[in-house]
């Protein structure tokens, strides 16, 4: 019986797109996971920071969010195919600098569109701010995409 209800509980799992917890899982599919949701939150924190006060009045969460958004967007960038044949330590710096420029040019680009909006209406760059943020990630999600089906393309 506790066979049946593992099994089951495995196909809900993969039915809503979670995967095993594996080492490799951990690394590179959950952590990058937690790097995109607190890219969301590091979106809405800059862009209306009153939230993130309201939420957590004593603490100021920015940088919990951008350590968490660098480290999963560094392990993603890491762990792509068009860059296993690279070096380790070339790798590790490739990674921190795409996850970087990914991170602080979002960063900057709420920021503007925070000086952009009205100030009197806190709705309008939250939700762009999750906007852009989407279309960012978006695209960096289909540019890797693009590289990796070329080296894989090339290798077979």
């Amino acid at each position: 019986m506790s066979i049946v209800a593992k099994s089951d509980s495995c196909t809900l799992c993969e039915r809503i797109g979670l995967r095993p917890l594996t080492k490799q899982n951990i690394l590179y599919y959950y952590a990058p996971l937690n790097g995109m949701i607190s890219y969301a939150a590091l979106a809405v924190n800059v862009t209306n920071p009153a939230i993130a006060l309201r939420l957590f009045p004593k603490r100021d969460i920015t940088n919990f969010l951008l350590i968490h958004t660098l480290c999963g967007t560094t392990l993603y960038v890491f762990s792509r195919p068009h860059l296993q044949s690279v070096e380790a330590k070339k790798r590790v710096a490739y990674s921190v600098l795409g996850s970087s420029m990914f991170t602080f040019g979002s960063i900057l680009l709420w920021a503007i569109v925070r000086s952009a909006t009205p100030k009197d209406n806190n709705a309008l760059p939250t939700a762009l701010g999750l906007a852009t943020g989407f279309v960012v990630a978006r695209l960096g999600y289909d540019y890797f995409s693009h590289v990796d089906s070329n080296v894989v393309a090339k290798s077979s």
